[in-house]
């Protein structure tokens, strides 16, 4: 019975999902009670196997002696998966209204239901083979909903995404074979599975092997110079923008990175050589990168995405520290960026939705007008920036700790990304910030106003809750940061 509960939160979803797509809704609120159904009790699932069942592992298929099907509840899966639950319900209700000026709903949100299997599948695998398998669905289960529109821009936005995402697939299964010749097994252990007799003198080809296999799982989290998928994605509907750049697929990325480094290859082997020091320095490249280009953005939804490739760096300079403090850090600042650029990405979708305004010059004025949407705005952005007390400041201020206390000197080049950003990051979301609540003296046609006004409550209740959490969380961080520090230590 506690395998099956195990289990039942990755395999619900994408049967609910895959039944849904021969399914035409005669009306809206009849789709919305079974969507909103399915993702409820799924969470109610997802939490239950994660904090009352402990199954230990898994095995699905065996396929021979190293390589089997296998899932896993540890500390890291945990972390994860409460994340994608707790926000995927907030997406759903947030989407029904969205959705509504997209069309084309019904299949809409049967794929949106299967993403949500397949992500927990991610997060819940107990082995390398397991968590790259759902890795590669996640990418093919996400397609349709970037190319949901079927225009140019989305059709040219799903090649990208899926040239990007099969490239990195290959790179990171070089890894995976090289692990499986190299271990003493494929299961995930924290400090890793390489046998130190079959690793010695092959230390350089093994390092070489990882940073393949770093790169190629780090085009879903958008390093450079792997991340142009992720700008164009915005194309797609805002509720699959907020979850394939705050939750899903670029935390994927992320969450595979830190099951490479720490349970496959192992720290211990990693630690100290040049193949951490280009991880360290690929990661402030991106950190310094994503904040100019998003600087110079003026599309509301594309700067956000650019926000998102720095961002994300952030998170992966943490864990390329290799030390319990940086694996911590980055670990709160992967929940804290999914809570604040979500909300950022459902402010811009209010915006885009009551006004059909995507560029900063377009929403002079829009603050007073739009009071919920950009107060949401105004302090998630604060966060971001990492403006005291907000979240932001505590997962910066951890990174930047840790990297003292690694003793890496290159780590410092890391310090000086994260100070330059915080710079940039204030530019990029305080100029919208100002232009929305203090317009320069211009005239606009007459109407141009009409209609700028915050949407109703299936988009503006989600705002307030995710802008308030995110207040709370950063106010009061303590708990939060000792259960990471349990998981990050491997205790949990």
């Amino acid at each position: 019975m506690s395998e099956f509960a195990t289990i039942l939160p990755v395999i619900f979803p994408i049967i609910a999902g895959v039944a849904l797509l021969p399914v035409k809704f005669s009306h809206r609120k009849q789709r919305e009670s079974w969507i909103l159904s399915i993702t409820i009790i799924n969470t109610i699932f997802a939490l239950y196997a994660m904090y009352f069942v402990d199954a230990g592992v898994i095995t699905l298929f065996q396929f021979s002696e190293k390589l089997s099907l296998t899932i896993h509840i540890d500390g890291m899966s945990r972390v994860f998966g409460t994340m994608v639950s707790l926000l995927w319900g907030i997406t759903t209700v947030y989407a029904f209204e969205y959705m509504t000026h997209e069309g084309r709903e019904d299949k809409f949100f049967a794929f949106f239901t299967m993403t949500y299997g397949v992500v927990l599948g991610v997060a819940f695998s107990g082995n390398f083979l397991t968590m790259y398998l759902f890795y590669e669905f996640l990418t093919l289960v996400t397609l349709p909903l970037v190319m949901h529109s079927m225009d140019n821009k989305a059709r040219h936005a799903g090649k990208t995404y899926i040239f990007y995402m099969m490239f990195g697939a290959a790179l990171a299964f070089i890894g995976f074979v090289f692990l499986y010749c190299y271990g003493d097994g494929m299961e995930f252990v924290y400090g890793g599975i390489l046998n130190a007799d079959l690793v010695k003198g092959n230390e350089l080809t093994l390092q070489i092997i990882f940073l393949t296999a770093f790169f190629g799982f780090g085009v879903k989290a958008a390093i450079f110079p792997f991340y142009r998928w992720l700008p164009k994605a915005s194309v797609a509907p805002t509720p699959v923008t907020a979850l394939l750049h705050a939750v899903a697929v670029v935390k994927s990325g992320v969450f595979a990175i830190i099951r490479l480094i720490y349970f496959s290859f192992g720290t211990e082997f990693l630690v100290g050589t040049w193949a951490q020091n280009v991880i360290l320095i690929a990661a402030a490249v991106t950190i310094v990168f994503g904040s100019t280009v998003a600087l110079r953005t003026p599309h509301i939804k594309r700067r956000f995405a650019y926000s998102t490739v720095s961002n994300l760096s952030y998170i992966v300079f943490g864990v390329a520290l290799m030390s319990p403090a940086g694996l911590t850090a980055g670990l709160l600042h992967m929940i804290y960026h999914a809570l604040i650029k979500i909300t950022l990405f459902f402010t811009a979708g209010a915006i885009l939705y009551k006004t059909h305004k995507e560029y900063l010059y377009e929403v002079e004025g829009f603050g007073k007008l739009m009071p919920i949407t950009f107060l949401s705005m105004a302090l998630t952005g604060a966060s971001l920036v990492g403006v005291p007390p907000f979240a932001g400041f505590h997962s910066k201020w951890a990174l930047a700790t840790a990297a003292v206390q690694s003793g890496n000197m290159t780590a410092y080049i890391g310090i000086i990304a994260l100070i330059i950003s915080a710079v940039l990051t204030a530019l990029y979301i305080f100029y919208i910030i100002i232009r929305a609540y203090f317009p320069r003296k211009k005239e606009y046609a007459v109407g141009y106003y009409d209609h700028v006004e915050d949407p109703n409550k299936y988009m503006t209740i989600p705002l307030i809750v995710l802008t308030v959490v995110t207040i709370i969380i950063g106010l009061f961080p303590s708990n939060l940061l000792r259960i990471l520090e349990l998981v990050a230590s491997g205790i949990i």
